[in-house]
């Protein structure tokens, strides 16, 4: 069974409530059917009419109260609730929903603001961050064709501890989605030292942290991308690796690497990609690419309702 369908099924464990708030999309809507009918979630589509006016006055009294340090008014608050991806970011925060999936019509930053300020980060992390579950079914590389790709969408330049968290949110979402044993690789240009960069001292900062705080997750850097995924190459190039060349969660340098080698993938070889998924809150979210269709929005509800369970 290709991971697309074993993350569905395992979806279907437990109903979860995924909120879903960009009601004027119809691929939205076509994906709220779906995961209705095949009973892969409870989708809550935020329609105008279920906007409890009083609630949404809590919402946004609450709001104004975590950040008026930050000499935010009360007036630019109700302009942010005027979209309702904050009341639903509000929801979740709360229990109302198990998890959020948006960005259908929002841009990346306009859904991580709301989630990142709403929902909230993960206290054992200073970061949120974010990847993307990569699927080619019947390939020989990752994990049958499945990897993490990782981060695609949020931190455009991560220091050492950065990738290090980038690292380890990663690691556990391979875990409890996809249930497979993460083996990560810390991508660079260049392999164990064949260049002395800025780039490949980061890295390895970040691999010591990650050893020092998790010693038992399989992880190796810096690696070029065969030595990391083609055990051939990896014989060559870094045959003590502990990976040996099987790694299945990759952890890019920067976004713009991150961001370029999941839509090159995406597009060059039909690999099908979940995400990008919010790594580091406090409950599960997802954004979405724009360009995005209705199963793609199932699948990210999917993704959603496991990380909820």
């Amino acid at each position: 069974m290709d991971a697309i369908n074993r993350i569905r099924n395992l979806a279907k464990r437990k109903l979860m409530t995924i909120v879903l708030p960009e009601y004027e999309d119809k691929r939205t809507l076509e994906a709220a059917r779906i995961v209705r009918e095949e009973k892969i979630a409870n989708p809550l589509v935020l329609t105008p009419d279920m906007i409890d006016k009083n609630q949404l006055d809590s919402y946004i009294q609450e709001y104004y109260q975590l950040y008026q340090s930050k000499d935010i008014s009360l007036d630019i608050v109700k302009k942010l609730f005027s979209d309702n991806i904050y009341y639903a970011a509000m929801m979740t925060r709360h229990g109302k929903a198990d998890g959020l999936v948006a960005g259908a019509i929002h841009t990346t930053a306009d859904v991580a603001r709301a989630c990142i300020r709403c929902i909230g980060m993960d206290e054992r992390f200073t970061i949120v961050s974010s990847c993307f579950i990569m699927d080619l079914p019947g390939n020989q590389y990752g994990d049958n064709g499945t990897f993490i790709f990782a981060d695609c969408g949020i931190i455009p330049d991560p220091n050492a501890r950065q990738l290090y968290c980038i690292a380890l949110t990663s690691a556990e979402l391979a875990g409890k989605v996809l249930d497979i044993t993460p083996r990560i690789a810390f991508l660079s240009y260049s392999t164990k030292g064949s260049a002395k960069t800025k780039s490949a001292e980061k890295i390895a900062e970040a691999l010591a942290l990650l050893k020092a705080q998790s010693p038992g997750i399989l992880a190796d850097g810096e690696l070029q991308a065969d030595a990391a995924i083609v055990p051939e190459v990896a014989e060559i190039k870094c045959p003590d690796s502990p990976i040996h060349g099987k790694a299945n969660v990759l952890i890019f340098p920067n976004l713009e690497a991150g961001n370029i080698g999941y839509k090159l993938s995406q597009r060059l070889s039909g690999c099908r990609a979940i995400g990008p998924l919010f790594l580091g809150l406090n409950k599960p979210a997802s954004d979405l690419s724009r360009g995005c269709f209705a199963q793609d929005i199932v699948d990210s509800v999917a993704v959603s309702a496991i990380r909820a369970q």
